[in-house]
């Protein structure tokens, strides 16, 4: 049963850093999500593929579940369909797992038709494949929680995606939306650093840009000189 009474956007008003794991495999979650950095996880097709997860709503509420256990706050579960009414059905079971699973949908036509439809029955919906600023203003007339630009993919396609998400953001805040820009495709920590000084709150990450966070070599060495002081002072 899903409820409607649920709230399908971010309210502005607590607007907080978000920082999601970009990833379909529990082995990676055990290692990141206790260090308490993730509201959430983030899968799609392609990362169930790649963590040989298989992609049927059976599956994916064991794996909601274990996210959960884990201390993830969100979800994120993409729809898979190639017409209105498969997408619509596939989302009202995948958010029938869990109140606190959002639903992934292409912003294409059919799927921002979809996305609508699931909207209007309550359930968050994250609009994913955005490549062009003017897809944030279709997710925010939608009433979407989230829109994902893929930064990594549209730098490949010759254009500047640092340029690209900062325009976006403006956008949203020009009309005043409480939709989130939830980047993805980042393939490195500046890339975060540089768009957090820009307005942007909410990013989802592969566990390896996980692990570049915390490869700061200065200090490692401080925590190490911390230790061995506190040994020779008789810590014990």
């Amino acid at each position: 049963m899903i409820d409607r009474d649920r709230p399908t956007s971010v309210n502005f008003a607590s607007r907080q850093i978000r920082l999601c794991l970009d990833t379909a495999d529990p082995k990676q979650w055990q290692i990141w999500l206790p260090t308490g950095l993730f509201y959430g996880i983030t899968t799609n097709p392609l990362l169930l593929e790649r963590s040989q997860v298989p992609c049927t709503v059976e599956q994916l509420k064991l794996l909601a579940e274990q996210a959960f256990a884990l201390g993830a706050q969100e979800i994120q579960l993409q729809t898979w369909g190639d017409t209105v009414e498969a997408l619509v059905s596939t989302g009202q079971r995948l958010a029938a797992i869990d109140q606190r699973v959002v639903v992934k949908v292409p912003i294409t036509q059919v799927g921002t038709t979809a996305a609508a439809q699931l909207i209007a029955a309550g359930i968050p919906i994250t609009l994913t494949a955005v490549y062009a600023v003017h897809q944030v203003l279709m997710a925010a007339a939608l009433g979407g929680a989230y829109a994902a630009p893929y930064l990594g993919r549209i730098n490949d396609l010759g254009r500047n995606g640092r340029e690209d998400l900062v325009a976006m953001q403006r956008s949203l805040a020009g009309v005043n939306s409480a939709t989130r820009l939830l980047v993805a495709s980042i393939r490195s920590v500046d890339d975060i650093t540089f768009l957090a000084t820009h307005g942007l709150d909410t990013f989802t990450f592969s566990p390896a840009i996980a692990a570049a966070f915390f490869e700061v070599a200065a200090t490692e060495q401080a925590a190490t000189d911390f230790q061995q002081a506190a040994l020779r002072m008789g810590a014990n």
